[in-house]
C-alpha cells in the first residue's frame, strides 16, 4: 500500500494531508512523504519511477552492516534503522526494519510492519487541527518527527518496564511460608525476568539503530549548513535518546541483579531442601545400625532371649534418633 502527504494551506497555515493512492492513479508531484506499507513489486517500481531512487528489499534491511544501512546513492540519503513492532507472525514483539529515504525535499519510508510510534505520529499530526493533517511540511522535518515519535514511544516502553520490574522487585523478596508456593512464585519471576529483559534488550538495539541515524543525519545537517531550528531538533533529539540508553542500560543492570537474587533464592531452596535430606539420612543412620546389629543371623545373641530385649532395642533406636537431631537444634542446624 502507498500513502501519499501532499502539503496543504489552510487557514493560513502550511500543514499536510495523508491520502492512499493506488496503481492506477498517478502521484502528484507536490508529494513530500510517500509511506510505503508492505510494497508490492509494482508499487515499487512506481514509487521508483516518480522519485527517481531505489526501493530497497525486506532482504536487504535486514543487513546489519553500518555500510549497508546508511549510504548515499544517486543523490538520495538511505537510512535503515530498527523499531519495536508487534510482528505480524508473532505474538512477542519484535524488531520491524525501516528505511527513510530523503531525496531533495521529498521523504520515502519503506516497512513492512506497523509500529505504535507510526500511528502516534499519525495521532499527533492528526490533533494539529483536528482533520488528519500535521503541521509539518518538508521531508526532513516528517523525518525528524518520525523518529522522535519512536523515541517517545521507547520512552513509554522503557518506563512500562521500570514499573512492572519495580513489582516483581518486591515480590522477590517477600517473605513466603508455603514452600510450594514460594517455588511457584520464583518460576514465574524468571520467566517475567527473561521475558522484560528480552524486551528492553530489542529496545535498546532500537535505539542504537536510531542513534546511527541521528548523527549521520546531524553531521549532513552541519555539512550542508541545514536551517539552525533543524539542526537543534535533532541534536536535542540526539540528546534525549542517549538518556534513554543510559536509562535502558540501568534497567538491564537491575534485571541482571534480580535474576542473580533469584537464582540465588532458589539455590538456597534447593540447599534446604538437601539439608533436609542430610539431616534426615543423619539422624535414621544410629536406629538403623541397631536395627541391623539385631537383625544378624548369629545363633549367639544374648538379648534375643531376654524378656525385655525387645522393647530395649526399641528405645535404643528412638534415643539414638533424637540425641542427633537434638543436637542439630541446639547447633542451630535446623
Amino acid at each position: 500500500m502507498i500513502f501519499i502527504h501532499q502539503p496543504v494551506t489552510e487557514a493560513g497555515q502550511r500543514l499536510l494531508e495523508r491520502r492512499a493512492v493506488n496503481l492506477q492513479d498517478v502521484i502528484p508531484e507536490d508529494t513530500i512523504w510517500l509511506d510505503l506499507i508492505r510494497p508490492t513489486r509494482e508499487e515499487e517500481l512506481k514509487v521508483e519511477e516518480f522519485a527517481g531512487i531505489e526501493v530497497p528489499t525486506r532482504e536487504e534491511m535486514k543487513d546489519i552492516e553500518p555500510s549497508e544501512l546508511l549510504y548515499v546513492e544517486d543523490g538520495a540519503r538511505y537510512m535503515t534503522g530498527r523499531v519495536l513492532s508487534k510482528v505480524s507472525d508473532s505474538e512477542e514483539p519484535g524488531l520491524a526494519g525501516i528505511t527513510f529515504i530523503l531525496r531533495g525535499n521529498r521523504l520515502i519510508t519503506v516497512r513492512y510492519e506497523e509500529p505504535q510510534s507510526f500511528r502516534m505520529f499519525a495521532q499527533r499530526a492528526g490533533r494539529a487541527t483536528g482533520n488528519g493533517h500535521a503541521t509539518v511540511a518538508s521531508g526532513d522535518a516528517i523525518l525528524a518527527g518520525l523518529i522522535e515519535a519512536v523515541i517517545d514511544r521507547a520512552a513509554d516502553v522503557l518506563q512500562l518496564q521500570g514499573e512492572r520490574i519495580d513489582r516483581l522487585s518486591g515480590t522477590i523478596f517477600e517473605v513466603q511460608d508455603d514452600p510450594s508456593a514460594r517455588n511457584t512464585a520464583l518460576q514465574d519471576t524468571l520467566r517475567a525476568l527473561g521475558r522484560h529483559g528480552d524486551l528492553i534488550s530489542k529496545q535498546r538495539e532500537s535505539l542504537v539503530s536510531m542513534e546511527r541515524i541521528l548523527l549521520s543525519l546531524s553531521a549532513t545537517y552541519r555539512t550542508n549548513k541545514a536551517p539552525r531550528d533543524l539542526r537543534e531538533d535533532v541534536r536535542s533529539t540526539l540528546r534525549d535518546l542517549q538518556s534513554l540508553e543510559e536509562h535502558a542500560t540501568f534497567l538491564s543492570t537491575k534485571i541482571q541483579f534480580l535474576l542473580d537474587a533469584t537464582l540465588g533464592l532458589v539455590n538456597l531452596e534447593q540447599n534446604n531442601i538437601i539439608k533436609l535430606f542430610s539431616v534426615m539420612a543423619v539422624v535414621f543412620m544410629p536406629p538403623t545400625l541397631i536395627a541391623s546389629i539385631y537383625g544378624m543371623n548369629f545363633k549367639s545373641i544374648p538379648e534375643l532371649d531376654w524378656s525385655f530385649g525387645y522393647p530395649m532395642a526399641v528405645v535404643m533406636m528412638v534415643v539414638a534418633a533424637v540425641l542427633p537431631y537434638a543436637f542439630f537444634r541446639w547447633k542451630r542446624w535446623l
